[in-house]
This record gives structure tokens, C-alpha cells and sequence, in this order.
């Protein structure tokens, strides 16, 4: 195993995560204050991400274990089920859609916008940032400081999703994302974006839970729908949380 260069991608995903934590704690402890006070103040919490960036917004709603008040914007036109696929990335391009979606959505002032994208240079994040801000929105970026470094934006403002939003998470990445370089090769192989992002969106999950208890507040947490009681146990916080909740 240790022979093969998929060893070096667990240890350097070992690395990434532990740059993480140490040198992004500051900024996600915000992000989940941020996210348990409005929560506690009866608002919503959302995520987004084109592509690819979109597995966080799913890996955070409606799983057990999650909070049932985080809420995720998925529409289809970026999501990786699209036909054909590089319509993804023509979509994350358009001007104007981002406004569209937030208008057609329930978000509000007070609510909190989780935005997932790598290279933080498209429109979608971008403009969907600028538009959650206008409407009184707080704004949380996921994105890789290596790579947006290095590349300049698409939108019209020239500006990039770190240079937009309220608190900005590094996921710590390489340029590209792309990690391992097998011999032979010239390409990088091995993205990290999306285990080192759903550790980051579940360590938020966590210190969102301590920050609620720590405030009075019982956490909305799930249960697994796969064990006895489970199903009621989640329809009654469907029900004591509808108001904070957007998915169904």
C-alpha cells in the first residue's frame, strides 16, 4: 500500500485537514456562531454550490446526525445530473440566474447563505453572494485561497467569492485542486475539495451544536430514518421547525 501513490493521497489529506484546523478555526467558529444565533433566532441557514461544489449543500441537510434547520439550494441546471454535464459549467457563467434562484427561494433577511466554490471565480457563487447581501443575508465562502489566487474572476464586478462574503473558510487545497502526480503523468489526479469541505461542513455542524447548547437551545437534530422510532422522532421536527425549514 504504502507503494502506491494512493497512500500519499490519505496523507495528504491527513495534511490538508490538519492545516485546516489550525489555521481555520478562527473563521469557522464565527461561521457556526454566526449560523447557531440565527437559528436560535428562528431564521434559516442555506448552502450552494454548482457542480461538483454542490455535494456540501447535500452532504449538510437531511441526513442523520444534521441539523434540520440547514437547508440546501440545489438547482438543477448545476447540478452533476444534468445532460450534458458541461452544461454545468456554461450555467455557472450566466449573469443574471443566481438573482433568479434567490428571488424564487424562501431565504430572508436575518438568514445565513453557505457558499461552496473551489476556484471562486464563477458568477454563480458571486453573484449569489452580492444578492444575499443586498437582501440582508449573511454570507459564509468556502473556497481555496491557492487556487483563486491564481485565477481572475468571471463576474462583471472583477471581483472573486473570498473578496464578497462575510467570513471566508480556506479548504487549504492545491491549485486545481487536483493533488497526486502519478509518474507518467503530467496531469494531477485526485481532487480533495470535496473530503476535506464535508469535514469542514460537518465540524461546523458540530461546533453549531455546542454553540446552541451553550446558548439554552435543544440542537434540531436528526435521527436515522432506519431505526425504530426514527421517523417519528424526525416528522416532529419537521413540524417544530417548519418555519426554518425549505425543503420539503
Amino acid at each position: 500500500m504504502k507503494n502506491s501513490k494512493c497512500y500519499d493521497y490519505g496523507e495528504h489529506i491527513k495534511e490538508i485537514l490538519d492545516r485546516v484546523c489550525s489555521t481555520q478555526w478562527e473563521a469557522m467558529d464565527n461561521c457556526a456562531k454566526k449560523m447557531a444565533e440565527a437559528i436560535s433566532k428562528g431564521y434559516s441557514v442555506y448552502a450552494f454550490g454548482a457542480s461538483h461544489a454542490g455535494i456540501l449543500a447535500q452532504e449538510m441537510f437531511y441526513r442523520t446526525g444534521g441539523l434540520a434547520v440547514l437547508n440546501a439550494i440545489l438547482p438543477s441546471e448545476f447540478m452533476l445530473n444534468t445532460r450534458p454535464v458541461t452544461q454545468t459549467s456554461q450555467m455557472e457563467r450566466l449573469a443574471g440566474y443566481p438573482t433568479v434562484i434567490l428571488n424564487n427561494s424562501d431565504i430572508r433577511e436575518g438568514d445565513v447563505l453557505l457558499l461552496h466554490s473551489v476556484s471562486g471565480r464563477n458568477t454563480a457563487a458571486i453573484e449569489m453572494a452580492l444578492k444575499a447581501k443586498e437582501m440582508g443575508v449573511f454570507t459564509v465562502a468556502i473556497t481555496n485561497m491557492e487556487y483563486t489566487s491564481q485565477v481572475t474572476s468571471r463576474h462583471s464586478s472583477g471581483k472573486k467569492l473570498f473578496e464578497v462574503c462575510d467570513i471566508v473558510i480556506d479548504n487549504c487545497g492545491d491549485f486545481e485542486d487536483s493533488s497526486i502526480l502519478v509518474p507518467g503523468m503530467t496531469q494531477k489526479i485526485a481532487p480533495t475539495s470535496s473530503v476535506v469541505g464535508c469535514s469542514i461542513v460537518n465540524m461546523l455542524v458540530i461546533r453549531i451544536t455546542e454553540h446552541l447548547l451553550e446558548m439554552g437551545v435543544e440542537p434540531p437534530v436528526f435521527h436515522s430514518a432506519n431505526v425504530d422510532g426514527g421517523d417519528e422522532f424526525n416528522r416532529h421536527l419537521f413540524e417544530k421547525y417548519k418555519n426554518q425549514i425549505h425543503y420539503m
